[in-house]
């Protein structure tokens, strides 16, 4: 540890300015940096805020590489290009598009926003702050993202990339998710935007925190504002009140095949509801079962061991369905469920 924070001590550029002194120096720092080297998104080629909506939820609780990567912002705007299409889909079919991406709350939520605005707003998304909070899943982050990216209206954000970016930039170690932080973190968001950019500040704070600011060891030494950045140790920053514990839980479930059928069932609780999985039996029932599948996962504060087993001579439950395979890929699962599924029908 006492060599790495020797390293940082001497590679780390020495801060020459405050951010907030220099306020407009470091704005312009940022729009120099992005205007030449901010990476091409889908959302940022347009100014629709259902598209740019679309966006940030997904990314949410999503990597980046994975929302585009994989195709799953393009092909949720194919298939809801408008909000009207997205507030008149059926919910199973919003899941299967959705599926992959896990938090199926987020769907849900963003169609509920979808269905506000066609009912109270003709469909035209509003552009300002208190209209905007009305509408459901619209939080104080959103609003900004919304106001600033969708309409150049000036509008402070605060995300996690914003949060470790300001402990750094003014070496400050209060734990950034207290209450003090978070405050402290909106504050400084409002003292240094851009009042005349915001839709180019704000997309440059977002992705120096993307890049440069990362999490773990920054690159400070090509960083576009280090000549700001109050901070010696940035790889220590930011502190947080603490990690939340992990709880290690087991899903046993059966694989049951008849003829050209799978035995599916419907999800249980909330947060999966809509969706479809393998059914689930006690221990007993399937105490002399092969296990024929097995795999780890983890969900929000959870590690799950997946144990599947053979099942043969199985009747169905309440809430389960005998489905036939060509009807298999249109109903919705968790990622977890359908990779299970298809790994086992071609071992079947």
């Amino acid at each position: 540890m006492e060599e790495t924070m020797l390293c940082w001590a001497v590679l780390k550029p020495i801060a020459t300015k405050d951010p907030i002194e220099a306020t407009p120096e470091f704005r312009l720092a940022l729009r120099t940096w992005f205007t030449k080297c901010g990476r091409d998104y889908p959302w940022r080629r347009t100014r629709d805020p259902y598209a740019i909506l679309v966006s940030e939820v997904m990314l949410q609780q999503t990597r980046l590489a994975v929302v585009l990567g994989k195709g799953y912002y393009e092909r949720f705007m194919r298939n809801y290009p408008d909000v009207q299409t997205l507030a008149n889909a059926p919910e199973e079919e919003l899941l299967r598009v959705w599926e992959g991406l896990g938090y199926y709350r987020r769907a849900r939520m963003l169609q509920a926003t979808a269905c506000a605005v066609m009912a109270h707003h003709g469909g035209v998304f509003p552009n300002h702050e208190k209209e905007l909070l009305a509408l459901p899943g619209i939080g104080r982050y959103t609003v900004g993202a919304l106001r600033s990216f969708a309409f150049d209206q000036p509008s402070p954000l605060v995300d996690g990339n914003v949060m470790r970016i300001f402990a750094r930039l003014f070496a400050d170690d209060t734990a950034v998710d207290s209450t003090e932080g978070v405050k402290r973190s909106w504050q400084r968001a409002e003292v240094l935007l851009d009042q005349k950019h915001p839709r180019l500040y704000n997309s440059a704070l977002m992705e120096l925190g993307q890049t440069f600011c990362k999490v773990g060891i920054p690159d400070c030494l090509s960083c576009p504002v280090a000549a700001f950045c109050q901070s010696r140790e940035p790889h220590n920053l930011p502190v947080k009140v603490g990690k939340v514990s992990i709880t290690q839980i087991e899903e046993v479930s059966i694989f049951a095949r008849q003829k050209n059928r799978v035995l599916l069932a419907m999800e249980k609780g909330t947060r999966r509801r809509g969706l479809w999985r393998f059914p689930e039996r006690s221990h007993e029932e399937i105490a002399n079962s092969d296990v024929i599948y097995e795999a780890n996962y983890a969900i929000t504060r959870y590690r799950v061991s997946m144990i599947v087993h053979a099942a043969y001579g199985i009747e169905p439950k309440n809430g389960e369905q005998w489905v036939e395979d060509t009807d298999l890929e249109s109903f919705p699962m968790s990622a977890p469920y359908r990779k299970a599924l298809r790994h086992l029908l071609t071992q079947d």
